[in-house]
């Protein structure tokens, strides 16, 4: 019995380690307009397993979930609300403006070739 109990110990461990790697944060795009929207997101996340946490920000229309879930399978059940529903975009970051552009140059035009004159 006493060789068993730290087997057990270290897999219940194991479990629990494995657990928290696998938690992800998954930022939507939820189309809100009223506190019923946000109601019906809340009831959802709720009973969703693996949620940890949650938050609604109506004005930006943003919710963030946090838990052992997968990306996909937050979208689907958030979008049984019928709320329009996508995945968060972060802003791309803007390229910084090149101090010195260099003028492309102008392509070659090719020679013109005047036809010889057509004779009948």
């Amino acid at each position: 019995m006493h060789l068993i109990q730290p087997l057990l110990l270290t897999a219940v461990h194991f479990l629990f380690l494995f657990s928290l790697v696998m938690l992800q944060t998954v930022v939507l795009k939820v189309g809100m307009s009223c506190q019923g929207c946000a109601g019906a997101v809340r009831r959802v996340l709720g009973k969703m397993e693996g949620v940890e946490s949650f938050d609604i920000d109506m004005k930006e229309q943003k919710v963030t979930v946090k838990g052992n879930v997968q990306p996909d399978a937050v979208f689907h059940t958030v979008s049984k609300t019928g709320k329009k529903t996508a995945f968060w975009e972060e802003a791309a970051p803007v390229p910084a403006p090149n101090p010195s552009p260099v003028p492309a140059e102008p392509e070659p035009k090719p020679a013109e070739v005047e036809a010889p004159p057509v004779t009948a």
